[in-house]
């Protein structure tokens, strides 16, 4: 529940939309700037939702609770209705995010799938990102088990019918130790179905083994909290040999703290031999994953989300991505990485489309939303000027994933509406994606210890689990948002307003960027929380204006004599707020604009 502290904090950021404009008459010289050349693509605005969270109306959240207790969401929820409200925010994508099938506390063995042991599953739902079969889809979200791909084949078809494009996970580093495939296409070799269990390496295989050992539970687990009672969960799993951990970790006792309930695949690089490649002849895996994403795009799915990409090798995406496309010329490939030095090769060797960009202007804004001490809107600059030399507009931007923290959470601001300025610049600031998760555009704080997932300000991926605050958008299934207050209503609002604003106007998708920072930071009411800049085409511009300071601020914005030639601007000119649609005359555009903006607030100000 939002407080009524906020409910007052959110009349002073939608004071924003009513600025009033004048001109100073001061003068700054023009100093050094970057352009961004446009891209071509269209840019990628992604609603990111979990199936199994999205559509549960259920709201006991029992800790550790069952499907039957604490329910769980389906295929066939994410109805006509709920795209088309998502469709109406100006989203263009959607990520299922834990669609296949994965190992799980639940059993299903009434519809011939096989049980996992509790003891190597994370969470009683388990973890999306432990895949038990590669050709199958999450039991969980079916309606109707024995039909399970099928709900999954028309949810694909429904999202295209609403206007909207399907990404989905590949997890291509590792996989559940109780990965089988019962559902395989005839000829598919299951992974490790040929492998030489006595080598430790063999380029040939699939996993990596740890020869004439058995694989040891980590002691301490408990797997599905006191009231979990199964006959598998006696602290032990047969496994031998042992066979290393996705996080690269190759002892057959990993710790409580490791990827233990899964295993490390094989692309043919020896990580106890110096990291010695072996991809001559081609690895057997590499074919194996190719078949697989060939497997989902013939289905329809538009792009994937490859998890953890830094840890299998460059030379299999460049590989791979460039065969899928020859079949698939749209597809669309988007990285999880986080090491920036090594961002332009995945782009250019890994032929990746996008790749995320979580050190580097996420955690720029999420210090300064956060009102860190140290932080300054220069960490803003000092990321697109990294980010300039041909990768910019390959990078995806957000303040939330399943992986990081929610902004309404005490662990990040406790207070949704202090993301509106960094919202503002992460959707905006170049050509690249820009993502939302779901229920951030309602404030969901994720409050709580749902199970496996403790009370750490996410909501869990590994738990059976109701997200409150989306629930009352999601009003029993009705996608009306008739249980929000009024607060989380103008919340969602601005989420609309900026989102249709990015998808509705080329400065904003495919424009050029010109960087206003230095040329202001001698200007009457400047300081390093505030981030200027401008978005433009050769027929429209777009100033944009943040203010992350926790105050009001007034301040004079001062477009330098070299850009007002280059577009050939002078004179009185009318602004319009693309947040607000509020209109302004101004009556000489080369004296300056002096602007008051309220504390944690932007605009959009098209000219």
């Amino acid at each position: 529940m939002l407080s009524d502290k906020t409910g007052k904090f959110v009349m002073l950021v939608w004071a924003m939309l009513m600025p009033c404009l004048t001109f100073s008459q001061s003068a700054h010289p023009a100093k050094k700037r970057k352009m961004e050349q446009p891209s071509t693509d269209h840019k990628l605005i992604i609603y990111q939702l979990v199936p199994r969270l999205f559509g549960n109306t259920k709201t006991v959240n029992k800790q550790y609770g069952t499907i039957e207790e604490n329910g769980s969401g389906k295929f066939n929820d994410i109805s006509d209705k709920a795209l088309q409200a998502i469709k109406s925010m100006g989203f263009s994508h959607v990520w299922f995010t834990g669609v296949i099938e994965h190992a799980t506390m639940t059993d299903y063995s009434a519809f011939g799938i096989k049980a996992d042991d509790p003891d190597i599953v994370k969470g009683r739902a388990g973890s999306p990102y432990a895949i038990k079969d590669y050709y199958d889809v999450d039991p969980d979200l079916a309606v109707d088990v024995k039909n399970r791909m099928a709900e999954y084949e028309a949810l694909i078809k429904r999202t295209h019918v609403n206007g909207l494009k399907v990404i989905m996970d590949c997890v291509p580093n590792h996989v559940a130790r109780t990965y089988s495939s019962d559902v395989k296409p005839a000829g598919v070799r299951d992974f490790g179905q040929d492998d030489d269990t006595t080598q430790a390496f063999s380029a040939k295989n699939d996993f990596y083994y740890i020869p004439a050992q058995r694989f040891v539970v980590p002691s301490g687990y408990n797997p599905g909290g006191d009231e979990f009672k199964s006959p598998l969960k006696d602290g032990k799993f047969d496994e031998h040999p042992a066979k290393a951990t996705g996080n690269d970790v190759f002892s057959a006792s990993p710790s409580i703290n490791d990827w233990f309930e899964t295993m490390k695949l094989n692309y043919g690089v020896d990580y106890q031999n110096n990291h010695a490649q072996h991809f001559t002849p081609t690895p057997p895996l590499w074919n194996k994953m190719y078949d697989i994403l060939d497997f989902w795009a013939a289905k329809g799915v538009d792009a994937f989300r490859c998890d953890m990409v830094e840890m299998v090798p460059f030379e299999f995406w460049g590989w791979v991505i460039p065969k899928l496309k020859t079949k698939y010329p749209d597809l669309v490939f988007i990285g999880e990485a986080y090491n920036s030095s090594l961002y332009k090769k995945y782009i250019e060797t890994g032929k990746f489309d996008y790749l995320y960009d979580k050190v580097g202007l996420y955690d720029a804004i999420k210090r300064l939303t956060r009102n860190e001490a140290n932080a300054t809107t220069w960490d803003i600059n000092h990321v697109w000027h990294n980010d300039s030399n041909g990768i910019d507009q390959h990078m995806l931007r957000f303040m939330e994933n399943h992986d990081e923290q929610r902004i309404a959470s005490a662990d990040f601001a406790g207070n949704p509406w202090l993301a509106v300025p960094g919202m503002i610049v992460s959707a905006t600031l170049s050509t690249g994606p820009v993502m939302v998760y779901f229920g951030q555009e309602v404030g969901e704080p994720a409050k709580g210890a749902e199970g496996f997932s403790g009370n750490d300000g996410r909501s869990s991926i590994f738990d059976y689990w109701g997200v409150p605050e989306h629930q009352k958008w999601l009003n029993n299934a009705k996608f009306d948002g008739g249980q929000l207050s009024a607060d989380q209503k103008k919340l969602r609002d601005f989420y609309g307003r900026l989102l249709n604003a990015v998808h509705s106007n080329d400065a904003l998708r495919t424009g050029n960027f010109y960087e206003l920072m230095v040329n202001n930071e001698r200007q009457p009411g400047f300081n390093t929380r505030l981030y200027i800049f401008l978005r433009y085409t050769g027929k429209q511009r777009i100033l944009v204006i943040t203010n992350f300071n926790r105050n009001e601020q007034t301040l004079t914005v001062k477009l330098p004599d070299d850009l007002l030639k280059q577009l050939n601007l002078s004179g009185a000119k009318e602004f319009k707020d693309l947040l607000s649609g509020t209109n302004y005359n101004t009556t000489n555009i080369n004296n300056g604009i002096e602007l008051t903006l309220p504390a944690s607030s932007g605009m959009l100000l098209e000219f």
